[in-house]
């Protein structure tokens, strides 16, 4: 496994911009998948995108054209780069990583974004 702090999360306007940054313990070049999740009151956890050690990337429908992910592997750190934000984005953020070939085992403590309209 692997420690994973975020930040980068708060408040903005609808239609404003966040980048959400995730730091890992060690190096991310080879960890079969980096992501982000989000998790809204009273819903479940779920995928917001995601990219592999491949440079490999997929994101949820509902923020295909407005989020990016990205990766400094130098810096062992994932971006997500959050443009024309919606109330409905409104969640906390978390870092996770899938070191091994099953499901996201790692996860940072999450950081809160929240979108007013």
């Amino acid at each position: 496994q692997v420690q994973l702090v975020e930040s980068g999360g708060g408040l903005v306007q609808a239609g404003g911009s966040l980048r959400l940054s995730c730091v890992a313990s060690r190096s991310i070049s080879d960890i079969n998948a980096m992501g982000w999740y989000r998790q809204a009151p009273g819903k479940r956890r779920d995928l917001v995108a995601a990219i592999t050690s491949r440079g490999s990337r997929n994101y949820a429908d509902s923020v295909k054209g407005r989020f990016t992910l990205s990766r400094d592997n130098a810096k062992n750190t994932v971006y997500l780069q959050m443009n024309s934000l919606k109330p409905e984005d409104t969640a906390v953020y978390y870092c996770a990583a899938r070191t091994g070939m099953g499901s996201f085992d790692s996860w940072g403590q999450g950081t809160q974004v929240t979108v007013s309209s």
